[in-house]
């Protein structure tokens, strides 16, 4: 793989375990394991048939919490402290660099956009689980997954195109978070209002 590939494949991996690390681990195991796509050695793993059935559990499990309100929040919340070193974890094994400078790098960078991206999703969810009707959560749900199909088919098939799709996505992450923060303190603030009534 050339460096551009390797960068996507690095972006990708850590951008898509923000959104749905399960799925991720699943679709590019069994991607890898059937021959479409060529891994680095350091991720051969993912295509291990353990870790396909456990991965493919684990998004059947993601998949229907995700499309109950309330329930994805209390999933999400969990999966905080496992997709943000998974993105690392991936993202380092993309690189598959045998110097320490640049896999830690790496895996810091991996983390890091993990984690602006689960919490983009989970600041987004939470806010959408204040409106009463079920529809505006599972249509998040299923956008959220539309997203990470095109994401990943474009990481792996169009590297440059994803890549600076990505950037773009790294701006409007740092540009919407600040306004999801606020958007829930106003949220807690009003039920605390509320349960002092």
């Amino acid at each position: 793989m050339d460096m551009i590939s390797n960068l996507a494949l690095a972006g990708g991996l850590s951008w898509a375990s923000g959104l749905r690390l399960y799925l991720t681990v699943f679709m590019v195991g069994a991607l890898a394991r059937y021959n479409v796509i060529n891994l680095p050695a350091s991720l051969d793993i993912l295509s291990n048939p353990i870790v396909l059935v456990v991965a493919g559990v684990l998004c059947v499990i993601e998949f229907l919490a995700d499309k109950i309100p309330y329930v994805d929040s209390a999933w999400d919340s969990i999966q905080t402290f496992i997709r943000i070193p998974a993105g690392a974890l991936l993202a380092m094994g993309a690189i598959n660099s045998s110097d320490p400078v640049i896999a830690t790098i790496t895996a810091l960078l991996g983390g890091s956009l993990a984690g602006a991206t689960h919490a983009t999703k989970a600041g987004s969810r939470a806010l959408i689980n204040t409106s009463p009707e079920p529809v505006s959560n599972i249509t998040a749900s299923f956008s959220e997954e539309g997203l990470l199909l095109t994401g990943g088919w474009l990481a792996l098939m169009q590297p440059a195109v994803f890549i600076g799709l990505l950037l773009g996505f790294i701006v409007f992450m740092f540009w919407l978070l600040p306004k999801l923060w606020r958007g829930i303190k106003l949220v807690l603030g009003n039920v605390g209002k509320v349960t002092r009534a």
